[in-house]
């Protein structure tokens, strides 16, 4: 189904956008107002991404077209082509949609109008894959030791991927039992569990982490990345304890963004493929990633009798509907109606 959607241009440059600046070329522009908004760095590569498939899509031959020479009409085009060609997500759509409008609107200056229509992406929702209490257990034990207690905190807490690695000391709280989440999806904070059986674990390793910091500090080094502006704001945080990261890389490694010695969080590729070699080993049937232990830490509190809206702020969900999902995948469906075959 083709619908027609509008994006009307502004008369003068919205209250508090960057100008940036106009000798750069387009990809630093984009970091400037990335920094400027506090746009995550995932975030700007994801924009940044969007523009590159956006601009090869209508290159002519070994010519490439600034997106000042396109407008709405070429969006459009290239938003159909995702949807009809490419059999995007209605959400990977929008996050290419979401992209050229913020180029254009924030970083060129300049807004267009999509006049005509374009076609939308329409995907069926998918049930999301969910082990069993019994899968999990097979899973942890086959997690390398290195990453144990990271994969358990994932699963015992509902974390997201980025969540976790990008976890902070501070955000620790092991006498209240909760994690505090800054800046999640969404830029949206929020509070979830630590489970009790990682108390004790999670007190050594930071016992642990604490003396690897204080040796980075006697070596000079020992600072950490900061949230944008806070390094400015509060001079000495970057080389405070509790800013440093509760899960950090081994060694010490060059950071890109500002060419500095330092010691990374764990990197997300180290736990992905734990968790996917683990299943292998264990023998799963099914596939398994990070995120796979986020929707079976949901299911397994709702099969457990916990109340929706409460497993809805856990794990962050702006609307309970996303939520209800994990309904449908609970062990007992139809609030335990028993299956005629069953009835005898």
């Amino acid at each position: 189904m083709s619908h027609e959607a509008t994006i009307k241009p502004a008369n003068a440059a919205p209250f508090g956008r960057l100008v940036p600046n106009p000798k750069a070329r387009l990809r630093d522009q984009i970091h400037e107002v990335c920094r400027f908004k506090h746009l995550s760095p995932r975030t700007e590569e994801a924009y940044w991404g969007w523009l590159r498939r956006f601009l090869l899509f209508h290159k002519q031959g070994e010519q490439w077209r600034h997106p000042r020479e396109l407008g709405g009409p070429e969006v459009q085009r290239f938003l159909s082509h995702l949807a009809t060609e490419r059999q995007v997500a209605a959400s990977t759509q929008n996050q290419a949609l979401n992209a050229l409008v913020f180029v254009y609107q924030e970083v060129l200056g300049q807004s267009f109008e999509l006049g005509g229509e374009f076609e939308r992406a329409r995907r069926p929702r998918r049930l999301p894959v969910v082990l069993t209490r019994d899968e999990v257990r097979r899973l942890l034990a086959h997690i390398p030791a290195e990453h144990q207690l990271a994969v358990r905190l994932l699963y015992g807490s509902g974390l997201r991927l980025m969540e976790l690695l990008q976890l902070r000391v501070k955000d620790l709280d092991l006498e209240r039992r909760q994690i505090s989440v800054r800046a999640g999806k969404g830029d949206k904070d929020r509070i979830t569990m630590v489970p009790e059986s990682l108390v004790e674990g999670l007190r050594a390793h930071l016992l642990q982490r604490r003396q690897v910091h204080a040796a980075d500090l006697a070596a000079g080094f020992g600072d950490v990345a900061l949230p944008q502006g806070l390094a400015r704001k509060y001079p000495g945080a970057a080389e405070a304890w509790a800013w440093q990261w509760v899960f950090a890389m081994r060694s010490l490694s060059i950071d890109p963004a500002s060419g500095q010695r330092r010691r990374h969080h764990v990197l997300a590729d180290s736990l992905q493929r734990a968790v996917k070699e683990g299943a292998r080993h264990a023998g799963l049937n099914k596939p398994a990633t990070p995120h796979t232990l986020r929707h079976s830490f949901a299911t397994h509190l709702l099969e457990s009798g916990t109340d929706i809206r409460t497993v809805q702020d856990l794990l962050g969900h702006k609307d309970v509907s996303t939520t209800q999902i994990y309904t449908h995948v609970m062990q007992k469906p139809g609030l335990g109606v028993r299956s005629p075959l069953d009835m005898g």
